[in-house]
């Protein structure tokens, strides 16, 4: 009894859902179901006369063949998109397996002018057997020869063509290149004042706030970390070079390279003081917006307040 009750139970259960009593498609369920069948089936067929990326990336015909696609299958663009997130030495490894793919020079001009924004055999006509590849390997071996000896490293670059024997050059070289070591280039732009004359005049500092524009310049030309001569003359040529930027802003506040200068050796000041965990009794606003308006009286207490707040906030001027 009860497995006749589940059987009418059934049968009702597959005619709703457009079955027959045998348990096959009706006629009207079918045809329904083959004409909702029919774009796929043009799709389907579409997909067979292209290139199908999709396809070609997860289509595998063999375990043998799963891993990484062959790059070679690839269209050139997207293989050298693809190649151009390696860097040096990945790009190498991969010149192992796709050799024409990984040399191609747009990918190690690309990889030299990430790390080395200027050079100025970039400029020039390129000489006789030129590849960017072994420029690569130039520039790397002179920034190692540079984080030694600073002056033997710029040596080399002027020796294999890739600077000029110009102040102006070499500061642009520095300037749009980090992998040189900053202590080493401290001691080089100690020495060679010409050069950091024309690194200072790369700045742009308009419409900046004058502690971050501050906190950029040590960026690129670090802080001694002992007070002295080198480090006034850091201050009073980036005080220069900021009212150079900004004569508006500094005919509005009525400030001077001198009264600049005072306001930098201040926000030094107070980041130490702020920052250092051997200062137990920290500057307060108060305190240090009556010490700086003493040594500069024409600047605003407002003005003053918002340096403090600055330092406050986001910390040390020459972290």
């Amino acid at each position: 009894m009860g497995q006749g009750l589940w059987r009418v139970a059934r049968n009702q259960q597959l005619q709703h859902q457009g079955y027959g009593g045998q348990g096959y498609l009706t006629r009207d369920h079918g045809r329904r179901m083959a004409a909702n069948n029919l774009p796929s089936t043009s799709h389907r067929k579409q997909a067979q006369g292209g290139i199908d990326i999709y396809h070609l990336l997860k289509a595998r015909k063999s375990k043998e063949q799963e891993g990484f696609i062959n790059l070679e299958m690839l269209p050139p663009e997207l293989s050298f998109t693809i190649l151009s997130y390696l860097n040096a030495t990945d790009l190498c490894l991969a010149s192992c397996v796709w050799q024409d793919l990984a040399n191609d020079e747009l990918l190690w001009q690309g990889l030299c002018k990430s790390t080395w924004g200027h050079c100025s055999i970039y400029n020039k006509n390129p000489p006789l057997g030129f590849s960017f590849r072994k420029l690569y390997m130039q520039l790397d071996e002179g920034s190692l020869t540079f984080n030694a000896n600073p002056d033997e490293g710029v040596n080399y670059f002027m020796s294999k063509g890739i600077l000029d024997d110009s102040p102006k050059e070499i500061a642009k070289f520095i300037f749009c290149t980090r992998t040189l070591n900053w202590k080493k280039l401290r001691i080089y732009l100690d020495e060679r004042r010409d050069v950091l004359d024309d690194l200072v005049t790369l700045h742009n500092f308009r419409n900046q706030f004058l502690p971050n524009a501050l906190r950029e310049f040590f960026r690129h030309i670090h802080a001694p970390e002992e007070r002295g001569e080198y480090l006034e003359t850091l201050i009073t040529k980036f005080s220069h070079r900021f009212c150079a930027c900004n004569p508006d802003l500094m005919r509005e506040l009525g400030l001077s390279p001198d009264a600049v200068y005072v306001l930098c050796y201040s926000l030094i000041l107070l980041s130490i003081d702020l920052t250092s965990p051997h200062v137990k009794n920290k500057m307060s606003k108060r305190e240090f917006i009556r010490n700086t308006r003493r040594a500069a009286q024409n600047i605003s207490e407002d003005f003053v307040g918002h340096l403090y707040d600055n330092i406050y906030l986001i910390g040390h001027v020459a972290a």
